[in-house]
């Protein structure tokens, strides 16, 4: 199965928007995840196709497999197993407020838009973990459109998406390459797809989306075959004719500074709340 990759949302408010404005508390789920709000805020989102905290978090090693499950089970009715995983000593509070805006927007870039027609909303429905930083709905959404508009930069070698991620072995290409590029190359078997990938190493779904187009724009990964068409017949045609010349103008792949795995500080939203975080604890 494919990553979900929606299209842009419409221009009309959408149920976020309008949740927003009724300053709801509940649960929002749709087709592809399910978004907790308090006072019309987001606070948490859990995806289908995107690795949820807990995997980045014990992937990067920052906590115990069974640190989670404790976590979980000791939250209690208010919630609080953030507060947990804190008083643990597993994360100090800056750690995992960027950890956790990491993984929200990773989760909200797959779930939206949320469909009218496929979305339900429980009222009241609080998640385990507990606020940890509230998003506005407008500051979400502007997030996922930025990161949108980074993917369809390199919209021509899209269908890379969903399919295998395979190598092209041997390396020719002298593009220059991340440590995460490489360890996706390195982890690439011609099984795997982008979202299982991402899954495997415990990273930003939509980092690995982007770096594997940006790797098959430099050559370093195959695309899949285009599906073949049968070609309609007209009167006094002959089906075996000249190739089609191939495509010119093809974009150039713009290579962008690497984004740190756990934290993904690229992304404006994050790193604005690492400088001011960074700023209060100077000032300590």
């Amino acid at each position: 199965m494919g990553l979900p990759i929606s299209p842009p949302p419409p221009a009309p408010a959408g149920l976020l928007d309008r949740c927003a404005a009724e300053r709801v508390t509940g649960a929002l789920r749709g087709p592809h995840g399910c978004f907790y709000l308090l006072d019309g805020a987001v606070y948490c989102v859990e995806g289908t196709a995107a690795p949820g905290l807990d995997i980045r978090l014990i992937a990067a090693g920052k906590v115990p497999p069974q640190g989670w499950q404790y976590a979980v089970e000791r939250a209690g009715p208010q919630q609080q197993g953030a507060q947990y995983l804190v008083s643990e000593g597993w994360l100090t509070q800056s750690e995992l407020e960027i950890c956790h805006l990491a993984a929200l927007l990773d989760a909200a870039f797959f779930a939206l838009p949320l469909p009218p027609e496929s979305t339900s909303f429980t009222p009241g429905t609080a998640h385990w973990l507990g606020v940890v930083r509230l998003i506005s709905a407008g500051a979400l959404q502007q997030a996922t459109a930025r990161r949108r508009a980074l993917l369809d930069r390199l919209h021509p070698w899209a269908a890379v998406d969903s399919s295998p991620v395979i190598p092209v072995s041997p390396r020719t290409s002298a593009a220059p390459t991340t440590g995460r590029q490489r360890r996706l190359l390195d982890r690439a078997d011609g099984r795997h797809t982008p979202q299982e990938l991402a899954r495997l190493l415990g990273q930003s779904a939509f980092a690995t989306l982007l770096d594997i187009r940006r790797l098959a724009a430099a050559g370093l990964v195959q695309l899949p075959p285009a599906p073949t068409a049968l070609p309609r017949r007209r009167p006094g045609a002959c089906l075996d004719g000249p190739a089609a010349p191939a495509a010119e103008g093809r974009p150039t792949p713009t290579w962008q500074l690497p984004v740190p795995d756990l934290l993904d500080t690229a992304d404006p939203d994050i790193a604005l709340l690492v400088r001011l975080r960074t700023a209060l604890e100077e000032n300590l």
